[in-house]
Protein backbone atom coordinates (compact mmCIF):
# COMPACT_ATOMS: atom_id res chain seq x y z
CA UNK A 1 0.00 0.00 0.00
CA UNK A 2 1.32 3.67 -0.54
CA UNK A 3 0.19 6.55 0.57
CA UNK A 4 0.06 9.64 -1.72
CA UNK A 5 -1.63 13.06 -1.69
CA UNK A 6 -4.17 14.49 -4.43
CA UNK A 7 -1.22 15.47 -6.87
CA UNK A 8 0.22 12.21 -7.35
CA UNK A 9 -2.85 10.32 -7.50
CA UNK A 10 -4.19 12.90 -10.06
CA UNK A 11 -1.03 11.32 -11.82
CA UNK A 12 -1.58 8.31 -11.81
CA UNK A 13 -5.13 8.67 -12.53
CA UNK A 14 -4.81 10.62 -15.60
CA UNK A 15 -1.87 8.82 -16.87
CA UNK A 16 -3.37 4.97 -16.27
CA UNK A 17 -7.50 5.67 -16.00
CA UNK A 18 -7.55 8.61 -18.31
CA UNK A 19 -9.40 10.72 -15.39
CA UNK A 20 -7.33 14.33 -14.85
CA UNK A 21 -8.96 14.29 -11.39
CA UNK A 22 -7.65 13.08 -7.81
CA UNK A 23 -9.20 9.80 -6.60
CA UNK A 24 -9.47 7.64 -3.11
CA UNK A 25 -8.04 4.74 -4.30
CA UNK A 26 -6.51 3.01 -7.26
CA UNK A 27 -5.46 -0.77 -7.68
CA UNK A 28 -2.51 -2.04 -9.74
CA UNK A 29 -2.54 -5.93 -10.98
CA UNK A 30 0.82 -7.35 -10.48
CA UNK A 31 0.44 -8.91 -13.81
CA UNK A 32 -2.57 -7.94 -16.09
CA UNK A 33 -3.39 -12.26 -16.84
CA UNK A 34 -4.28 -13.78 -13.83
CA UNK A 35 -2.37 -17.14 -14.06
CA UNK A 36 0.89 -14.82 -14.19
CA UNK A 37 0.15 -12.80 -10.25
CA UNK A 38 1.81 -15.85 -8.12
CA UNK A 39 1.03 -14.88 -4.50
CA UNK A 40 1.22 -10.62 -4.93
CA UNK A 41 -1.98 -9.70 -5.56
CA UNK A 42 -0.30 -5.89 -6.45
CA UNK A 43 -0.50 -2.31 -5.18
CA UNK A 44 -3.02 -0.19 -4.24
CA UNK A 45 -2.76 3.67 -3.45
CA UNK A 46 -4.33 6.01 -1.49
CA UNK A 47 -4.83 9.42 -1.18
CA UNK A 48 -4.80 10.85 2.35
CA UNK A 49 -6.35 14.04 1.36
CA UNK A 50 -8.97 12.41 -0.48
CA UNK A 51 -9.40 10.12 2.57
CA UNK A 52 -9.60 13.03 5.03
CA UNK A 53 -12.21 14.99 3.11
CA UNK A 54 -14.06 11.86 3.01
CA UNK A 55 -13.63 10.98 6.37
CA UNK A 56 -14.78 14.32 7.20
CA UNK A 57 -17.70 14.10 5.38
CA UNK A 58 -19.04 10.61 6.89
CA UNK A 59 -17.71 11.56 10.38
CA UNK A 60 -15.75 8.74 10.74
CA UNK A 61 -12.24 8.57 11.90
CA UNK A 62 -9.24 9.13 9.02
CA UNK A 63 -8.23 5.45 10.46
CA UNK A 64 -11.38 3.96 9.61
CA UNK A 65 -11.28 5.84 6.04
CA UNK A 66 -8.30 4.49 5.28
CA UNK A 67 -9.33 1.07 6.31
CA UNK A 68 -12.10 1.02 4.13
CA UNK A 69 -10.22 2.17 1.13
CA UNK A 70 -7.70 -0.54 1.44
CA UNK A 71 -10.10 -3.14 1.49
CA UNK A 72 -11.66 -1.87 -1.40
CA UNK A 73 -8.18 -1.54 -3.63
CA UNK A 74 -7.67 -5.38 -1.89
CA UNK A 75 -11.07 -6.28 -3.40
CA UNK A 76 -10.32 -4.78 -6.73
CA UNK A 77 -7.26 -7.15 -7.20
CA UNK A 78 -9.21 -10.37 -6.35
CA UNK A 79 -11.82 -8.68 -9.05
CA UNK A 80 -14.34 -6.84 -8.01
CA UNK A 81 -15.58 -4.32 -10.07
CA UNK A 82 -17.54 -0.72 -9.11
CA UNK A 83 -18.46 -0.23 -13.22
CA UNK A 84 -21.82 0.02 -11.98
CA UNK A 85 -23.87 1.51 -9.13
CA UNK A 86 -24.84 -1.80 -8.22
CA UNK A 87 -21.56 -3.05 -8.51
CA UNK A 88 -20.10 -0.04 -6.17
CA UNK A 89 -22.84 -0.73 -3.38
CA UNK A 90 -22.12 -4.22 -3.38
CA UNK A 91 -18.49 -3.50 -3.23
CA UNK A 92 -18.88 -1.37 -0.35
CA UNK A 93 -20.76 -3.23 1.74
CA UNK A 94 -18.62 -5.91 1.41
CA UNK A 95 -15.69 -3.65 2.09
CA UNK A 96 -17.33 -2.30 5.07
CA UNK A 97 -17.89 -6.16 5.96
CA UNK A 98 -14.53 -7.32 6.05
CA UNK A 99 -12.99 -4.44 8.49
CA UNK A 100 -16.27 -4.78 10.61
CA UNK A 101 -17.73 -1.28 9.68
CA UNK A 102 -21.16 -0.42 8.10
CA UNK A 103 -21.39 0.71 4.76
CA UNK A 104 -20.67 4.68 4.25
CA UNK A 105 -20.90 5.16 0.76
Amino acid sequence: MLLTDDAEITVLNRNYLGKDRPTDVISFYQAEKPEERGDILGDVVISVETAKRQADERRKSLDDELDLLLAHGILHLLGYTDYTEEEARQMQELAAQVIGQEAAR
